[in-house]
């Protein structure tokens, strides 16, 4: 850890040059960091902060600018931890009348985060099997196939042909979808109902509908994630940088890309840049996990430059995340 002083430096430095984006001279830190301390303390205090690997200096003559090292000491440690409170509320009102379905949710979402960061934002939505079952509608489509439709908490519907073996009457099939849709209610299609549905006491024409029905949807291969990203079109105003351009619309046509850039394997807000994203080494991503009312979990990204107003992203972020939790897709 860095002392009081080097750290509030370290600090100053960073956010200047994340202002500016020009190198940040011994004067412009001393001006922002308000310490009562000499020009002559304020160089003494870079220089141990380069031998530390936290700053650079690409020219002698000129000021210096925060490595990678630099950048992550600063997020972990030094980034203000408050979001102002008119973004707060902005970003409240937002989910406060919320009665959209997913889709349109995810994607409206993609747009306001992109519109609060003035970068561009990822929404990766729940995958099927997080989905919770409202009910189940079995439909005959004549000889022995059904098609299994349901219909979910979130507003999506999955839908499978089953081949049940048989040709079913009218009353086996209204019982089978009363049975098929009791199990599954309030729960996702990647439950394990094996043991409920086996021990339920059905009638041989009900059963010969139930189990292949129950299998047909718990094992129905996952729909990809639904992917919105928001904010392209601003991408060449934001950023003077043609060839960062180029390397983030790159990453936006590969949805697979994009959705393992902005993954997670927990429900933390994650800050990565540099040797963190292989060759897009000058792009910066910063994510976050929601879990929707009705079950679903995605995460939450927005993708900047290395230059990155870290603090106010990650904040919006956390807000937004928090939001969808305890707001969004209200019935």
């Amino acid at each position: 850890m860095l002392d009081d002083r080097p750290s509030r430096v370290l600090k100053a430095l960073v956010e200047e040059y994340i202002r500016t984006g020009e190198p940040v001279s011994s004067q412009a830190v001393l001006a922002r960091s308000n310490l009562d301390v000499s020009s002559a303390t304020i160089r003494n205090d870079l220089a141990k902060l380069e031998s530390y690997g936290f700053v650079d200096q690409p020219h002698t003559s000129a000021g210096r600018i925060p490595t990678h090292a630099g950048y992550r000491f600063y997020v972990d440690n030094l980034a203000p931890a408050k979001l102002k409170g008119g973004t707060r509320e902005k970003i409240d009102a937002f989910f406060l009348d919320v009665h959209r379905q997913i889709s349109e949710l995810l994607r409206d979402t993609s747009v306001f985060v992109s519109d609060l960061t003035a970068y561009p934002a990822v929404v990766v939505g729940p995958t099927r099997t997080e989905d919770r079952v409202r009910e189940v509608r079995l439909i005959h489509l004549g000889g022995s196939v059904v098609l299994a439709v349901a219909v979910c908490d979130n507003g999506r519907i999955h839908q499978e042909f089953v081949d049940v073996g048989t040709i079913p009457d009218h009353d086996a099939l209204a019982d089978a979808e009363r049975v098929v849709g009791s199990a599954f209610h309030g729960h996702s299609l990647a439950a394990d109902l094996g043991d409920r549905l086996s021990a339920a006491e059905l009638p041989d024409v009900v059963r010969r509908v139930v189990d292949p029905v129950a299998s047909g949807l718990a094992a129905a291969p996952a729909s990809p994630r639904e992917v919105y990203v928001g904010g392209t079109a601003q991408m060449a105003s934001l950023w003077n940088d043609l060839s960062m351009v180029q390397q983030l619309l790159a990453l936006i046509d590969e949805q697979a890309d994009l959705v393992n850039l902005v993954n997670a394997d927990d429900e933390t807000t994650h800050v990565r840049f540099g040797p963190d994203l292989g060759e897009a080494d000058d792009l910066a991503v910063v994510t976050g996990a929601y879990e929707l009312p009705s079950g679903g979990r995605g995460r939450i990204g927005v993708i900047g430059p290395l230059r990155m107003n870290y603090s106010r992203t990650i904040r919006v972020i956390e807000r937004v995340s928090e939001n969808m939790g305890e707001r969004g897709q209200k019935e």
